[in-house]
Formats: C-alpha cells, sequence, structure tokens
C-alpha cells in the first residue's frame, strides 16, 4: 500500500470574485477566530454577488458564526462596505 500525495489545489485568480470574497471575509479574521467560519460566511456572501444568496446582514446572522469584539450588525456593515469594490457586486 502506499500514500498518494494530496490533490493539487488551483488557486482562482487574484481579480475574481471568488478570491477578492475569501480575501475580504479572510481580512476580518480578528472578528472571525475560526476558519470554518469564515469560509463559511465567505461562501454566503459569494453566493450573495452571484445573486443567488442573502444581504451580508441575513448571511451574518443565519450562518451561525462566531462574533468576537464587534456586533453581527457592525460585521455586516463592514462586509457591505468592502463589498462595494469587488467587481460583480449588487452593492455598487
Amino acid at each position: 500500500m502506499s500514500t498518494l500525495p494530496p490533490p493539487f489545489v488551483k488557486e482562482f485568480p487574484a481579480d475574481s470574485p471568488e478570491k477578492q470574497v475569501y480575501t475580504l471575509i479572510n481580512s476580518l479574521a480578528e472578528f472571525l477566530p475560526i476558519d470554518n467560519d469564515r469560509n463559511r460566511l465567505s461562501y454566503s456572501i459569494y453566493k450573495f454577488i452571484t445573486g443567488e444568496g442573502d444581504e451580508p446582514l441575513i448571511s451574518v446572522k443565519s450562518a451561525k458564526i462566531t462574533v468576537k469584539g464587534i456586533t453581527e450588525e457592525a460585521l455586516a456593515e463592514k462586509i457591505s462596505a468592502g463589498l462595494k469594490v469587488i467587481k460583480g457586486s449588487p452593492l455598487k
């Protein structure tokens, strides 16, 4: 029996909406200490900018994430402000 190397992970281009959303949410790591919570919220926000998900305030409340040092409303405002610079975002 042999151990195979892990599969190669292809990164998104830096200017893609996916990468921009995940980078935005990861920049808020001081308020979202759990990696999986950041990933879950990033996915919810990405679905929002593609027209399939809820706005940031609803996403923050429904993602069941651990928020430290800030209110959910203030976190949603920071996310909304960051989304205004992402191409394809409905919050322009």
